[in-house]
């Protein structure tokens, strides 16, 4: 089993610790693209229009700043890295050091910067978009649709694929179909099932969690993963395609008041 993750859009940065070194981190055939990235990225950051270019506000500006130095920023491991929502219901650092292991090898974070890293990997603190269009690179999900296959499709081949992605990091690689499955948050509301983006990602971490966690065999089949899913909500699972990954939704009860 492998877990698809999205990066979190806020971001920790290391109060100490050494650059981040290419060489170092996962799927090293991802290098060349990564250099042209962090270039570009380097490069719009520093002019005077970037907030806009980024697609950030004022207040941003001094993250915005550290993207023109991030090869000499401390950096920390990925985990630490990307906070928010969706990681701190994930919980990482409450793992045991069984289950963190497990994390190190099940999870996979698309990037925008990156392309994918893992959670051991040491990385600054950026701000990049996956939705950003840099003018050395073009639109990045497009950017990276060109270079992750040659790097997760034999990383990914005999997994079943738990892909928590958001729709911008899920369009920059689409893995094999038949052994997808697309997390799916549902809150019912009125007897209407609704979507809400805060419960979605707290419960995408959830479910991470509870996979990387839980007791017993990982999933290996769609089935297994809804079934695993059933030991804490109620789910459902839409069967897939040949082009179309199958579709894990998780019903969150209704709120009271």
């Amino acid at each position: 089993m492998l877990i698809l993750l999205p990066p979190s859009e806020g971001k920790t940065a290391a109060a100490k610790g050494h650059p981040f070194e290419l060489s170092e981190l996962h799927f090293p055939e991802l290098n060349p693209a990564r250099e042209e990235v962090l270039n570009a990225l380097a490069h719009v950051s520093s002019q005077p229009d970037a907030l806009v270019s980024l697609g950030v506000g004022a207040s941003l500006a001094a993250e915005v700043e550290r993207n023109t130095r991030l090869h000499n920023e401390p950096s920390a491991a990925a985990h630490t890295v990307y906070s928010g929502v969706l990681y701190d219901a994930l919980g990482y650092r409450t793992m045991t050091p069984a289950q963190k292991r497990k994390a190190d090898a099940a999870v996979v974070i698309v990037s925008a910067l990156w392309g994918a890293i893992a959670f051991p990997d040491f990385i600054p603190a950026y701000r990049l978009s996956m939705s950003v269009g840099l003018p050395e690179t073009g639109k990045l999900a497009s950017y990276w649709k060109k270079h992750l296959p040659a790097a997760l499709d034999a990383h990914a081949d005999g997994h079943l694929l738990v892909d928590c992605r958001s729709s911008s990091y899920a369009a920059a690689w689409s893995p094999a179909a038949d052994r997808t499955v697309v997390v799916n948050v549902f809150q019912e509301r009125n007897g209407k099932r609704t979507v809400v983006s805060h419960f979605a990602k707290h419960t995408r971490g959830e479910l991470a969690r509870h996979l990387l966690t839980r007791r017993g065999k990982a999933p290996e089949t769609p089935g297994s993963l809804l079934k695993a899913a059933q030991e804490k909500w109620q789910a459902e699972l839409a069967a897939g395609t040949a082009r179309k990954p199958h579709a894990l939704n998780i019903i969150l009860p209704e709120l009271a008041g």
